[in-house]
Formats: structure tokens, sequence, C-alpha cells
């Protein structure tokens, strides 16, 4: 059986975007070896960070954006943005056709397992891509940076390379 040609063109430049989406306060090692992950899947990852005016977080949401953009300012496949609302929405409003989510362990899983089957109803087109954190960098959470941090503890091994936590205060 032979096949167009046409139609290898088309699929060869569509892009495969996904948006990888949380609160990011603030943006760990673990976050970035899951963007590292993403980036072998998918041709583009947005970090899609979310903005709940209600919470009042370490960093401000403008500060998050700053923060990821400095990391990945040599790589153009990785954007940061700022969204409200629905994931979903977000995923839809970037032409996003997953959505990554990170898993730590079996709390994690079990939540984000929730999470996907309403997606999954709500946004059907859109696939939840579940990745494992990977072992040297499991035990970081943004809620352990923010804890170790008030007690005037260094943080720079929780933080990707090169970036002080200090600058986005």
């Amino acid at each position: 059986m032979t096949y167009p040609l046409e139609k290898f063109i088309s699929l060869s430049i569509m892009e495969r975007i996904a948006i990888f989406p949380g609160s990011f306060d603030p943006f760990t090692r673990g976050h970035a070896a899951l963007v590292e992950e993403a980036l072998n899947l998918f041709d583009r990852v947005i970090i899609g960070i979310g903005n709940n005016t209600s919470k009042q977080g370490l960093l401000t949401v403008e500060n998050r954006k700053r923060l990821i953009d400095d990391i990945y300012r040599h790589e153009e496949r990785v954007t940061a943005a700022i969204y409200t609302g629905l994931t979903g929405d977000f995923a839809q409003e970037v032409g996003a056709c997953a959505i990554i989510r990170g898993v730590r362990n079996t709390t994690d899983f079990e939540y984000e397992r929730t999470m996907e089957a309403t997606n999954h109803r709500i946004y059907p087109e859109i696939t939840t891509v579940m990745l494992f954190t990977p072992a040297p960098v499991a035990d970081i959470a943004s809620s352990t940076v923010r804890e170790v941090l008030s007690f005037g503890r260094s943080v720079d091994e929780f933080m990707p390379r090169g970036i002080e936590l200090k600058d986005y205060l």
C-alpha cells in the first residue's frame, strides 16, 4: 500500500505542544527534570503558571514566571505563561495536545488519576501524560523548599543550577 506524500508532509509540520501546569512556588529541580523528560516526547512545552489570586505564595506569579524564563532563556522549545481558570481551557487556548503531570509517589498518582478522569470528560481531545519524577529529585517539593527557607536555611540544592531564589523574592 502506498500513502500520498502530502499526508507525511502535513504530519511532519504539526507541532506537538504539551503544557506543564502548576503553581511552581518555587520552580524546583524536580520540575526541571520533568520538563526535560517532556521535551523527549513533545516539540514544545509551555509551563503554565496557575494564578490563584486568593492564595498568597512565596513568590509573586510574575516572579515565578521570571524565574522560569531565566532557567529556559536558551531553550526555545520551552516557554512560560501565567493563566487563570481551568487548565483544560488553557491547554485548548495554546493548542496543546497534552497535559504533563509529575508523579512522585502513590499519593500524587491517586490525585492525578482523579484529575485525569475529570479532564478527560471535559476535554476528551487532550491527553494527560503522567511522568514519574526521577529518583534523585523525587523528594523535592515546593512546599518543602518554602519550609526550609522559612527557617533561614539554604535551598540551593533544591533549585535548578544557577538560580538564586533570593533574586526572585
